[in-house]
C-alpha cells in the first residue's frame, strides 16, 4: 500500500513524497480513524485559494477584482475540487469505513472535495508551495482555460440582479429537503421570486443546491 500510494502522489503530483503520512491522512474518512482529512482540508482549501488567486491575477491583468472574485469562485467549489479528484483516481486511494463506503462517499461531491483540499494541504507541509502550485495548475489547467474571456456570473448574484433589474423582490431560498447519511447529504432546495416563479433543485450541500435553484429558475424566467 505505503509503495503504491507513494507512486500514485508522485505520478499524480509530481513530487516524490518525503514522508506519507500527511498524504495517508488526507485520504483517510473519519468513518475509518479519527485522524482524518479535516484539518489539511482546512489548510488545503487557503493553499487552493492562494495558487488559483495568483494564477487568475496573472492570466487576466486586465480584469478589476470583482471579475477575478467570479472566476475564482467559480473554480474552487465542493463540486469542481470532486471533479478534479475524480479525474486523478482520488477514490481508489481513500480509507472508508464500510458502511461509509456502501453509502457511496466514494463518490460523494462533499467527501471528494474535501479530500482533493486535504491532499493539496498534505503536499503544501510535505513540498512545499511551490510543488502545491505546479500541481494545482496541471490540474485544474483546462478548467481555467474553458472559462474563456469573460468572467462567469454567479447564478444566485446573476437571480440577484435580475430581481433587482425588474423591480422584483430579492430572491429567497428554502430547504424543502434533507436526506442521506451525514457524510453524504442530499439538499433540495427552492428558490424563489415572491409569488412570480420559483424553481427547486437537489445539491450534495445547501449552497450547492442553491447555486442550481438559482440557475434553475434563472432558465425558467429567460425561457
Amino acid at each position: 500500500m505505503s509503495g503504491t500510494l507513494a507512486d500514485w502522489i508522485s505520478s499524480t503530483f509530481g513530487h516524490r513524497p518525503k514522508d506519507l503520512a500527511g498524504y495517508e491522512r488526507a485520504l483517510t474518512h473519519g468513518s475509518q480513524a479519527a485522524a482524518n482529512y479535516e484539518r489539511l482540508e482546512f489548510l488545503g482549501d487557503r493553499v487552493l485559494g492562494l495558487a488559483m488567486a495568483e494564477w487568475l491575477f496573472e492570466l487576466f491583468p486586465g480584469e478589476p477584482e470583482g471579475a477575478l472574485s467570479k472566476r475564482l469562485n467559480a473554480l474552487v467549489t465542493g463540486a469542481v475540487c470532486a471533479d478534479v479528484a475524480r479525474g486523478l483516481g482520488v477514490s481508489a486511494q481513500m480509507k472508508l469505513g464500510k458502511q461509509a463506503r456502501d453509502d457511496g462517499a466514494a463518490d460523494s461531491d462533499n467527501v471528494l472535495g474535501d479530500v482533493m483540499e486535504a491532499l493539496i494541504g498534505a503536499l503544501y507541509l510535505d513540498a512545499g508551495l511551490e510543488p502545491a502550485r505546479a500541481a494545482i495548475r496541471k490540474a485544474w489547467g483546462s478548467r481555467v482555460k474553458i472559462q474563456g474571456s469573460a468572467a462567469p456570473q454567479h447564478p444566485k448574484s446573476a437571480l440577484q440582479e435580475w430581481a433587482a433589474a425588474n423591480n422584483r423582490r430579492t430572491p429567497a431560498y428554502d430547504v424543502v429537503e434533507r436526506s442521506g447519511p451525514h457524510h453524504a447529504p442530499r439538499f433540495t432546495v427552492k428558490a424563489s421570486i415572491g409569488a412570480l416563479a420559483e424553481a427547486t433543485a437537489t445539491g450534495s450541500s445547501k449552497q450547492e443546491a442553491e447555486t442550481a435553484a438559482a440557475a434553475a429558475l434563472l432558465e425558467k424566467l429567460a425561457g
